[in-house]
């Protein structure tokens, strides 16, 4: 039975929020050891953590997926299903177009041109995680974007059994070289490079507690999309929405991880006793039921507030994952929603059609961190440069200035930059 907190905010809010779940010293030990043998001895290690980790054993020459282990894959791929996936590609390629910025050059006065280049990264890696649910989705929610940024060098890292979907995906989604390595020690392949596997300059992607940790200490040897956690749903719910879409919307995040969270703030007790009951009869009939009912009880929660704003209230200050608004007047409540990685609006906008196939990304912050995180996207895999130029006269009306405010920051070399360049000037 899902816990059900009546009129009890903080109560709810300690349940299901999950601020600082990268706070394990034993994980962070371990992946700090990985971290340092991985930096110290390159392949040696990656291939000693894939027989420790994943049971297989590798040589250097068997780390890269094949041309011909491709075109096998091709082979045996179900036809349909490699339908769907070029058919999500296009959905997502298009919404990341609009996503693109331009460089700019403004011609502010005479003399004087400021401006912005943006360019895309030269190399990103993007981590597919194996386990429980091989996410081929999650392929084409990483490489895409990068591939519609510009992005010339686009490094898979996922474990050594790959499915054939993953890798048929990876090539459809333009990735460049597919490898298998999972876990911390693929991050930190990437990362800093080993005999086979390139450094790159942004590592995306989801993953388990260890390769978070590993994200978050390679941060800063090359750039992450973020630190995220095990997935959430919050939902809010009024007596005119249908407690059999709730339930199932909550358990397709719950089947996710025994860690997950799937929650719902509703203004009515009776839909809540409706959607215990719904999640109870749906939960039998899946497959992933074990998975689910831990899920449920330990880390998911329902809420019955007095009114839909509190219950909004509630929501922006857990900042979850996913939040979805199936009430009367959606549309009109959604825009109050302002701290979740993607918002769902309305009863037919089920959160799977986000993770596969709508076009915006499902790479979203989790534990909270949508107060400052961003969904994944094309701008993650582009850089912007400055542009600063100014003429002999533009600069001799402003050199004074900016060498008085680089004495009154005691700079002296700073100031010397400009002066010395009206020295004997007769304009000086």
């Amino acid at each position: 039975m899902i816990p059900l907190y009546r009129n009890d905010k903080l109560s709810f809010i300690n349940k299901v929020r999950k601020d600082g779940f990268l706070d394990n010293k034993e994980v962070y030990d371990k992946v700090f050891q990985i971290m340092e043998d991985i930096r110290t001895k390159g392949d040696e290690a990656l291939l000693y953590y894939t027989k420790k980790f994943d049971n297989i054993t590798l040589n250097s020459d068997q780390l890269l997926v094949t041309k011909e282990e491709i075109e096998q894959s091709y082979k045996i791929i179900d036809k349909e299903l490699l339908k769907i996936i070029q058919q999500a590609i296009i959905n997502i390629a298009s919404y990341s177009m609009k996503q693109k910025e331009d460089s700019f050059l403004w011609n502010k006065t005479e003399g004087i041109s400021i401006g912005q280049k943006v360019t895309p990264l030269k190399s990103a890696g993007i981590y597919i995680p194996g386990g429980t649910a091989p996410l081929i989705s999650s392929v084409l929610m990483n490489a895409v974007p990068a591939y519609v940024a510009g992005v010339k060098e686009i490094v898979m890292c996922t474990p050594p059994v790959i499915d054939a979907a993953r890798i048929c995906a990876a090539n459809e989604a333009h990735v460049t070289k597919i490898y298998k390595a999972g876990g911390a020690q693929a991050i930190f392949s990437m990362a800093f490079g080993t005999q086979t596997i390139p450094k790159v300059d942004k590592i995306t992607g989801p993953g388990n507690i260890y390769v978070a940790y590993a994200k978050k200490m390679a941060y800063g040897y090359c750039g992450i999309d973020m630190v995220a956690g095990p997935s959430e749903i919050m939902i809010i719910a009024d007596e005119t929405a249908d407690p059999r879409f709730i339930a199932a919307d909550m358990l397709s995040q719950a089947e996710h991880d025994k860690l997950s969270c799937a929650s719902l703030l509703t203004v009515s007790k009776e839909l809540a006793d409706e959607v215990q009951n719904q999640i109870v009869i749906q939960t039998e009939k899946l497959k992933r039921k074990d998975i689910i009912k831990k899920s449920i009880e330990d880390n998911s929660a329902i809420y019955v507030g007095k009114d839909i704003m509190e219950c909004i209230e509630v929501l922006n200050e857990c900042a979850p994952e996913h939040a979805q608004i199936m009430t009367k007047d959606a549309d009109f409540y959604s825009d109050f929603i302002t701290q979740a990685g993607a918002v769902f609006v309305g009863p037919y906008s089920p959160e799977p059609l986000g993770d596969y196939f709508a076009g915006p990304n499902h790479t979203l912050p989790t534990a909270g961190t949508a107060r400052f995180f961003s969904v994944l996207g094309v701008y993650d895999f582009m850089k912007k440069s400055s542009i600063i130029q100014y003429d002999k006269k533009a600069l001799n009306n402003a050199y004074k200035g900016i060498s008085l405010f680089a004495k009154c920051e005691d700079l002296d070399a700073h100031a010397n930059a400009v002066n010395i360049r009206f020295e004997g000037d007769e304009n000086e």
